[in-house]
């Protein structure tokens, strides 16, 4: 591994492996190169083998460019790390433990526009006006309970005015139309692994015991679901990592909540602090 290239405290947090880390780091410091490296020394020293390290981001492109840089320092373009997006690792997961919950490991996953073309038939079913509720406005609003984890049976009991009776209506719905259609939304890839490691724990602990390190990009933007799948994987080890920028929240509007960052220390106790 290339040490010359990380700092005093890159190379700190680097080497901290037992106990939780959390690093913060505003852009341009050097997140990534830390979480690169540090896959590299839990491999290459022996602590982990490379199938037992998940290492987490929130773009496509991010997860990419990690990969191609873990291989490049490792040599190696056969390494079994998972690296990927929280969507698409949950989405693996859901592929393949989809007999646990009733659904076709080949589910569709609804993008934007197959969202809203559901919500227009749905709005339509129930003559509602586009004055009163535009299919983007329903996908909204249901996306936005999703990242807060209110499921349509709770919304229905905190309804109280008649608009929140209709949107409730429709949440269920849209779940329904989503179930028959063995289709999920986005908001459910992150929504639905939380059900199935709540009511399978062996299917928990099977996912606890194959990634042992969890190594976390963008901390700061983890919404509620994103930051319970982590808790729930990292539990039993403790071994985790997160970089992020406290300045820096760029996904608010998905539900990301900046506490996640700032209450580290209480989620993860005995944790060591990078800056």
């Amino acid at each position: 591994m290339a040490k010359k290239k990380l700092n005093k405290i890159q190379l700190q947090a680097v080497k901290s492996i037992d106990k939780p880390v959390l690093i913060f780091a505003g852009a341009g410091s050097g997140k990534t190169r830390v979480l690169v490296h540090k896959i590299a020394y839990l491999i290459e020293n022996g602590f982990y083998k490379p199938k037992e390290i998940m290492s987490v981001t929130f773009t496509n492109k991010a997860a990419k460019e990690m990969k191609e840089r873990a291989r490049k320092l490792l040599r190696s373009d056969k390494i079994p790390i998972t690296i990927g997006t929280f969507h698409s690792i949950c989405a693996m997961i859901l592929r393949r433990e989809s007999n646990y919950i009733n659904l076709d490991p080949q589910f569709v996953i609804y993008d934007v526009q197959d969202q809203i073309d559901l919500f227009k038939i749905l709005l339509k079913k129930l003559n509602v006006s586009k004055n009163i509720l535009t299919p983007n406005k329903a996908r909204n609003i249901i996306s936005s309970f999703k990242n807060k984890m209110i499921m349509p049976e709770v919304q229905e009991k905190r309804s109280r005015t008649n608009f929140e009776k209709l949107v409730s209506e429709i949440y269920s719905l849209y779940q329904e139309e989503l179930r028959n259609n063995e289709a999920l939304d986005f908001d459910d890839l992150l929504l639905y692994p939380l059900e199935l490691f709540d009511n399978n724990p062996k299917v928990l602990e099977k996912y606890q015991d194959k990634w042992k390190y969890i190594l976390v990009d963008e901390y700061q933007d983890t919404n509620k679901p994103q930051f319970h799948f982590l808790k729930k994987l990292s539990i039993k080890n403790k071994k985790i990592c997160v970089v992020g920028d406290d300045d820096q929240s760029i996904y608010g509007w998905r539900g990301a909540e900046i506490d996640h960052i700032l209450n580290f220390e209480k989620t993860f106790h005995k944790c060591n602090i990078f800056t």
